[in-house]
């Protein structure tokens, strides 16, 4: 469903268009809805596409944030620049999980995200939170999940971790929020598959996000 006009003043929805993939690795086709179906009581709405040339300036003026899930290696300067633009005016970014691995030829993307996939093992885990205290870790509760465990690299330091997988002495950045000019980025790496997004801890930290 196409999102109408952005009204400043009106009353309505959050709309986000969430950018996936043509892939069953990392199943976004399979995952948006659960997402969809579970933030549509919150007023947000969820359009989808798996085409990195939705990134233009007219069709992003239509939404209020850019959710991206998927395992797109690159991207054009043009798709590049709509998306730092569109972000640094005031809109939200929500990469999830693989989206760290996305658009590795461009590196103020790597940077707008706020780290890089380096590599993952996987596991049953956590995450523990450091800043209770972060809007976004309003209300949530803690959960449990199978999911790969990410450990990023080209960290952007600026960025607020607001919570982490640990495993043993090692403490990975795990959640983590960065402003971008007037806009704002969320993300976190929980997302492998089914188990973690049929959480509604999952759901409502995405929300909240």
């Amino acid at each position: 469903l196409s999102p109408v006009a952005l009204s400043a003043t009106a009353p309505r929805k959050i709309e986000v268009l969430f950018l996936g993939h043509e892939s069953e690795h990392h199943n976004s086709s399979k995952y948006a809805p659960i997402l969809a179906q579970g933030l549509a009581s919150h007023g947000i709405n969820i359009s989808y596409t798996t085409d990195p040339n939705d990134l233009n300036a007219p069709n992003l003026a239509r939404y209020d944030a850019v959710l991206l899930y998927a395992n797109h290696d690159s991207a054009t300067p043009a798709q590049a620049k709509a998306l730092l633009d569109y972000v640094q005016s005031g809109r939200g970014f929500v990469p999830i999980h693989s989206a760290s691995h996305s658009f590795r030829n461009v590196a103020d993307v790597i940077r707008l995200i706020g780290g890089q996939f380096d590599r993952h093992g996987t596991g049953t885990f956590t995450a523990v939170t450091v800043r209770p205290e972060h809007p976004v870790m309003k209300g949530l509760t803690p959960f449990e999940t199978w999911d790969e465990t990410y450990i990023h690299k080209n960290n952007n330091p600026d960025r607020v971790v607001i919570q982490e997988r640990v495993e043993g002495a090692q403490r990975e950045a795990w959640t983590w929020v960065r402003n971008e000019g007037q806009g704002r980025v969320f993300y976190t790496a929980y997302g492998h598959d089914e188990r973690t997004w049929n959480q509604e801890g999952f759901q409502s930290l995405v929300r909240n996000g």
